[in-house]
């Protein structure tokens, strides 16, 4: 290697040539010095005495400057290994930088991370190892805080118009709101979650962290079950900068007639068994199995008699086919032989069928599907 005319400033030692810096950079001081000087000030790794990470105990979230970030924290080693890898330099005249690192637990709070760097400065292999301490510490984050304390700014209580919820009509509109927030969660929204869900008589009530949240959740449950909602709000308080704030409850009222459910419409061409109900009723008649809608003036609630449910329907055995529009049953409740209309949905080789019986005369109800 040719000799430069510069000279190390510290020993005086003629300095081999070395390539410009780029267009633009500034050349460095330690350019000037030769390899000794050089290496005997030079660290490879810059590292911190020790790093301390905040973990929320109840969500495992991690205190990142003034936030919280979700990381499903419950085993350590990984966010030490992230925080360690953030918090250390490596020299910035090192090239082609290997490194890692072997965690030591040292007890439930304490891990020590073994940590092996390696690069190319000055056309020479460097290595350095360091250690650092990682102490993790346990509190509560916003979100947890708020929860604890019962924090909530919507609700949302689920009713059925003139009749009472159906067990599946409660357990779906939980698992409605469940799954809305547990989106929301996944897609970063740390504000987003439930407080508490009341099971009163008349239905859940669902208290939830946001009004939007609330409100969105009362517009997911009715698409599904039908009905709609309206907004009540309260005023609660005034926030530091002399807003009002309110609490907002959202009434969902679902639809007067629930699927499953027969009903008597007053028209004269008898019972129906509801399939659903959204602007309007959707079901089948008994009589003749054509589908059923109920008029547009009447919506969702036209004037008619319930007769039961399906369940209510009982096992019954088919005496005889007589034609295509008429099948000979056993009486569900007298066990006599009577006569009733064949529906589209009877199926000419069953056995059996379910029947319901109202003001003395038997139906015949679809199975299930």
């Amino acid at each position: 290697m040719s000799e430069s005319r510069d000279f190390c400033p510290r020993c005086g030692e003629p300095v081999p040539d070395r390539a410009e810096p780029l267009p633009g950079r500034p050349r460095g001081r330690t350019a000037l010095l030769c390899d000794d000087c050089y290496f005997a000030d030079f660290d490879l790794v810059d590292a911190p005495d020790r790093i301390e990470v905040l973990v929320c105990a109840g969500c495992g979230a991690v205190r990142r400057g003034e936030s919280w970030r979700d990381v499903g924290a419950r085993d350590y080693t990984d966010i030490a290994v992230e925080e360690v890898a953030e918090a250390l330099g490596v020299h910035v005249d090192a090239t082609d930088v290997e490194w890692g690192v072997e965690p030591e637990q040292v007890d439930a709070n304490t891990i020590r991370m073994h940590c092996r760097f390696s690069g190319i400065v000055r056309g020479t292999r460097r290595t350095a190892e360091v250690m650092v301490p990682v102490m993790v510490s346990r509190g509560s984050c916003d979100r947890c805080g708020r929860i604890a304390g019962g924090y909530y700014a919507g609700v949302v209580q689920v009713r059925a118009d003139e009749r009472e919820l159906t067990a599946a009509e409660r357990t779906e509109a939980v698992s409605i709101a469940e799954s809305y927030v547990a989106k929301q969660e996944a897609k970063g929204d740390r504000e987003a979650f439930i407080t508490e869900i009341k099971e009163t008589d008349d239905g859940p009530d669902i208290k939830l962290s946001s009004n939007r949240l609330a409100e969105n959740v009362a517009g997911r449950i009715t698409d599904v079950l039908g009905g709609s909602f309206e907004s009540y709000p309260t005023l609660v308080t005034e926030d530091g900068d002399g807003n009002e704030v309110y609490r907002v409850t959202f009434a969902i009222r679902l639809p007067r007639y629930a699927p499953d459910e027969i009903i008597d419409p007053d028209d004269d061409e008898g019972p129906v068994l509801v399939t659903g109900s959204n602007d309007r009723v959707q079901g089948i008649r008994l009589a003749t199995g054509e589908p059923y809608t109920s008029a547009y003036e009447e919506g969702d609630a036209p004037e008619a008699t319930r007769i039961g449910d399906r369940d209510d329907a009982t096992e019954t055995t088919v005496v005889t086919v007589e034609d295509e529009h008429a099948v000979q049953i056993l009486d569900p409740e007298t066990y006599a032989a009577t006569t009733v209309p064949r529906p589209t949905f009877f199926d000419p080789d069953a056995e059996t069928v379910l029947a319901i019986k109202h003001d003395g005369r038997v139906h015949l109800v679809p199975d299930p599907e």
